[in-house]
């Protein structure tokens, strides 16, 4: 059998690229190398509300809602906002990948678990894909193919693509915490050049991790620290941060963490994840209509793709880079300014967590702010006007 395409990965992204492409009429595989998906858990499993409406699902999955956050500079200041309403989404996620997997499926999509992909090529007349699963060693073959395999995905080594610049290791652990369960809390100074968190798990309960580019272990040793000594849960994963010079290329269009789609700002990665999903069965299906497999083809999901995120993510690409230039001092300072008059309340009417730039260039143009980060970054700040 010959499909019309074969994803690679069973998560957010691949599973919405697999139901998207089996609702267009397409023959669709999915392939998935862990017997289950969503473990192990790789993700803090905060979504946006609009992240999580995009994927499509109920509402079982949900462990907590979130209207607001807390953000703690690590030296004398802290700042919070509350909007009154709900603003992102904690979910379990297995659940949650599961019954975006289960929705592939219904659609029409072929799903095979525990198969690991370890080897592809392409060629004019279409994709060979070798695996290994529980029958053994086999070959498919497809006229398109969907790398939504992770932020170290195979296909890009397969194929010799360059992958995201930079990757950031995450630590994340399950802790007994009572907190205030509407508000997630950011924690700048936990890590050099990101943030640690702490995200409201249910009652009694928490999500704390933070991801850094280096000695990730000894800074999440001393973060945690003062969380107690119990540790119910913890696990690990990579983000991506920069995008892959070209996601497509030898019949294959790369979805999500695959392609460097992870927002620099946050670090999640399903709202760009499963938007990019959507762009690539919308190009597959028109190479399919045509005939047409070569890179000028395939170029369209580029232009699709940069049309819906792509300014927003090399706007956070500029702030992942200022981030470095913040000393403890300076976060605390900005802190400060944070809890002047109608700061708050600006965040609440303009802030997006999967479109940030609005937030953050209204902000930028305050004087207040601009006095502080700017004695140290103020020429990063001006070409977020002049040159974005």
């Amino acid at each position: 059998m010959i499909y019309d395409v074969i994803v690679a990965g069973g998560g957010p992204a691949g599973s919405m690229a697999a139901k998207c492409c089996a609702k267009a009429g397409l023959n669709t595989l999915l392939v998935e190398e862990h017997a289950a998906v969503g473990t192990p858990v790789q993700c803090a499993g905060l979504l946006s509300t609009n992240a999580f409406f995009e994927c499509e699902v109920s509402d079982r999955s949900v462990i907590q809602t979130v209207s607001g956050a807390r953000v703690v500079s690590g030296l004398s200041c802290e700042f919070s906002f509350d909007a009154g309403e709900i603003k992102a989404y904690v979910v379990d996620r297995s659940a949650f990948d599961r019954e975006m997997l289960e929705a592939a499926a219904n659609a029409g999509a072929e799903i095979m678990l525990k198969t690991s992909v370890n080897g592809a090529i392409a060629d004019n007349s279409g994709c060979t894909v070798s695996t290994t699963g529980v029958s053994g060693k086999q070959n498919f073959r497809s006229k398109m193919i969907v790398a939504a395999d992770g932020p170290r995905s195979n296909f890009s080594r397969f194929f010799g693509m360059k992958r995201a610049p930079v990757f950031l290791s995450g630590i994340q652990a399950d802790v007994p915490y009572e907190s205030d369960g509407r508000l997630i809390e950011l924690h700048p100074y936990a890590s050099t050049g990101f943030f640690g968190w702490v995200i409201p798990a249910g009652k009694g309960r928490a999500r704390v991790g933070l991801c850094a580019e280096k000695d990730t272990n000894e800074l999440f040793t001393q973060f945690i620290k003062q969380f107690g000594p119990t540790n119910v849960h913890q696990v690990t994963g990579t983000i991506p941060i920069g995008i892959m010079p070209r996601t497509y290329g030898n019949r294959t269009l790369f979805c999500g963490d695959a392609a460097g789609f992870a927002k620099p700002t946050s670090g999640g990665g399903v709202y760009t994840g499963v938007r990019s999903a959507r762009h690539a069965a919308d190009t597959i299906a028109g190479c399919i209509e045509s005939g047409d497999f070569g890179d000028r083809a395939l170029s369209r999901y580029e232009s699709l793709w940069k049309a819906d995120f792509g300014r927003e993510l090399a706007f956070g690409v500029k702030l992942f880079k200022m981030r470095k230039g913040l000393t403890p001092e300076i976060i605390d300072d900005l802190c400060r300014v944070m809890n002047e008059k109608g700061m708050a309340e600006d965040i609440i009417r303009y802030g997006d967590m999967d479109r940030p730039g609005k937030i953050v260039k209204k902000m930028a143009l305050n004087p207040s702010i601009y006095r502080v980060a700017g004695k140290v970054i103020g020429s990063e700040l001006r070409s977020l006007f002049f040159r974005d």
